[in-house]
């Protein structure tokens, strides 16, 4: 279904910590639109589109962790488009394709922390393509595809030490890990948690103290989360949350502290947050906005700075953002951007 997929969007410490930019991937042309974000007053003057847009509709964006390239997953070939990019500019002339294309719809994107890889997951065979990455050069020659492939995936995201890598599935067991060695691609895949999440995965994400991951999906618990040791993999699942979610989760984020973790949902609220703690787990459901996003929450993203949260849903105006605060929760929604994004927004990112 469009309007259903997401991205872990690479996160960095370059600008002012609070996102210098933002970004959304969703359904008609353009198929990715920009702006410029400041903490405590929002979305500014949308940027101009790229000349050169993406085949079709965005299902995945991502900045890289240096804020200077962007990355848009669309359902047409070559179902990855990259752009340089500048912070107050906007959009530079699109990247040479990969000499390899992807083989399916661009569901999620991921950039390694130290940006020198790419990652772009799909509906086909091999399920999930990685390239080395050079900012002003662009794509490398493609990685060797992992052994044992996943199939269908919808979900991506590196470790924040850039040494494994997961994806979450629509198959069991949902979700599946491998180390990562920049340069050289994929280990020998982990073993699977004892416990698998309750349906196909739709979103993975780990938090960024690299102590934890967590697995949006179908089927209830609708979340499910998991210690996390590099080299070591899965630990004993967590319990879950004591509030689920309404329904089937499509988006996960973790707060930059890894202090908080937040889904987005097919259900009202439509976006759902709890505290987090690593070793313990999920804490006590925050209450939900007083402005709730007015349709399925696709994609999430905070803010580097932890003070903002987006999510890009169905309906208009695709995007949504508060102010956040740890502890507290959701603030009073920004204003809706002046210009919106032309239908359903299915991805969010903020440039670091």
């Amino acid at each position: 279904m469009l309007g259903k997929k997401l991205i872990q969007a690479a996160s960095g410490n370059a600008g002012d910590g609070g996102g210098r930019d933002i970004a959304v991937a969703h359904v008609g042309s353009p198929y990715v639109t920009a702006y410029p974000w400041t903490s405590g007053t929002g979305f500014g003057t949308k940027y101009a589109n790229p000349t050169t847009s993406p085949a079709n509709t965005g299902y995945s964006v991502a900045f890289s962790p240096s804020g200077n390239d962007i990355a848009v997953g669309s359902n047409v070939t070559p179902f990855i488009t990259v752009y340089p990019w500048t912070s107050g500019t906007g959009f530079g002339t699109k990247y040479a394709d990969p000499a390899v294309k992807p083989t399916g719809f661009g569901n999620g994107i991921a950039f390694s922390p130290n940006g020198n890889d790419i990652a772009v997951i799909h509906p086909n065979y091999p399920y999930i393509t990685v390239y080395p990455w050079t900012s002003g050069t662009g794509f490398g020659t493609k990685y060797a595809d992992p052994v044992p492939v996943v199939a269908n995936c919808y979900g991506i995201a590196f470790s924040p030490n850039g040494n494994d890598i997961a994806v979450a599935h629509s198959g069991s067991p949902y979700v599946t890990a491998y180390p990562w060695t920049s340069g050289t691609g994929f280990g020998t895949k982990y073993a699977n948690p004892t416990t698998f999440p309750g349906g196909g995965g739709k979103g993975v994400a780990f938090s960024p103290n690299g102590n934890d991951i967590a697995v949006s999906h179908i089927g209830s618990p609708y979340v499910t989360a998991y210690p996390w040791t590099s080299g070591t993999g899965f630990g004993t699942k967590y319990a879950n949350p004591a509030t689920l979610p309404p329904n089937t989760c499509y988006g996960v984020a973790f707060s930059p502290s890894s202090n908080d973790i937040a889904l987005g949902t097919d259900l009202t609220p439509f976006i759902i947050a709890y505290p987090w703690t690593s070793g313990t787990g999920f804490g006590t459901k925050y209450a939900d906005p007083a402005v709730k996003p007015t349709g399925f929450g696709n994609g999430i993203a905070f803010s580097p700075n932890g003070n903002d949260i987006a999510v890009a849903h169905s309906n208009s105006p695709c995007v949504t953002a508060y102010p956040w605060t740890s502890g507290t929760g959701f603030g009073t929604k920004y204003s809706n951007p002046a210009t919106l994004p032309t239908n359903n927004g299915n991805s969010v990112a903020f440039c670091p």
